[in-house]
């Protein structure tokens, strides 16, 4: 009787199918926070040398104000893919790489200090709002720049795949300043050539600036100069057309505003002594702090 014991067969498959749980993505979570469950481990896309967004500690340890607030989202991620002790795996990126990795699926959140633009935003997805910097320079002290016409004929340095980058060749442009623009891999890297004497300017966003001349204790050294060359507001980045993750990341910054941690930890990493010694000493600007109560439902303002 072997069509009976085939449809004996078949009925029992079926049977077997119809009990077994449903994988991940039946359940409704998307491609990331599928792999993340399968995984139980986030990637964390860090920089070495952007403090205080993400950087370096003594020990060599993966720290700042972009890691803290991925480390939140992590946190998020969990709940909704019910995983309590999710791993952190921590990738580093640079300016150039950042967004390849992210794309390769070698990173899933890219902590550090990415500036959302309309054509990155094509590729992928932001956070809310994190920070608002722009292009500036800097300069030995006793350099008589004040401002990038004072370059006229010099070479500066930026860091390859930054805004930055872009900035600095419209202005060229724009003045006709002949610069000669000489292009790093990373910021430590920039600083270096700037301290070595091998550019007479660095250019990248003034927060950043801070950070570098703070970290290498380099105040008698080297300071900010110029009007902004651009405007490089600052978000978490990850993948685009996951609306799934895109509301659980702002899920996360609406809880931390709500709960009146988002102004804690911006005090923390700009304004308080770092971890590694430095204190930066940068207020809020007013556009960050409307951003941040934007986010706030619950609240009529910002203490």
């Amino acid at each position: 009787m072997p069509n009976l014991a085939n449809l004996l067969l078949t009925v029992a498959l079926v049977a077997l199918l119809a009990s077994t749980p449903a994988p991940a993505q039946e359940v409704g979570l998307s491609p990331t926070l599928v792999s993340i469950k399968h995984t139980h481990a986030v990637r964390l896309g860090y920089r070495e040398a952007s403090p205080p967004f993400s950087y370096l500690d003594r020990a060599n340890r993966p720290i700042g104000y972009s890691l803290e607030l991925c480390t939140a989202i992590v946190g998020e991620i969990g709940a909704e893919v019910d995983e309590t002790n999710l791993m952190i795996d921590y990738v580093k990126v640079t300016p150039e790489t950042r967004i390849p990795a992210l794309l390769n699926n070698k990173i899933d959140l890219e902590c550090g200090s990415t500036t959302a633009t309309p054509d990155r935003a094509r590729r992928v997805a932001f956070s809310p709002t994190i920070y608002v910097a722009g292009t500036k320079l800097m300069v030995p002290i006793a350099s008589a720049v004040s401002g990038i016409t004072d370059l006229k004929g010099k070479t500066i340095v930026v860091t390859r795949g930054t805004t930055n980058e872009r900035a600095i060749e419209i202005a060229n442009k724009k003045f006709s300043l002949g610069l000669t623009v000489v292009a790093t891999t990373d910021h430590e890297q920039s600083y270096q050539l700037l301290a070595d004497g091998k550019a007479q300017a660095f250019a990248t966003d003034d927060i950043l600036l801070y950070g570098l001349i703070a970290r290498h204790k380099a105040h008698d050294e080297f300071m900010v100069v110029g009007d902004f060359l651009s405007y490089d507001p600052y978000g978490i980045m990850f993948r685009k057309g996951e609306p799934q993750l895109a509301d659980l990341v702002e899920r996360t910054f609406r809880k931390l505003a709500s709960n009146h941690d988002l102004v804690p930890l911006y005090q923390k990493w700009l304004m308080d002594r770092l971890p590694t010694g430095e204190r930066l000493g940068v207020p809020m600007s007013p556009e960050l702090e409307h951003l941040f109560r934007m986010l706030d439902d619950s609240s009529q303002g910002i203490n």
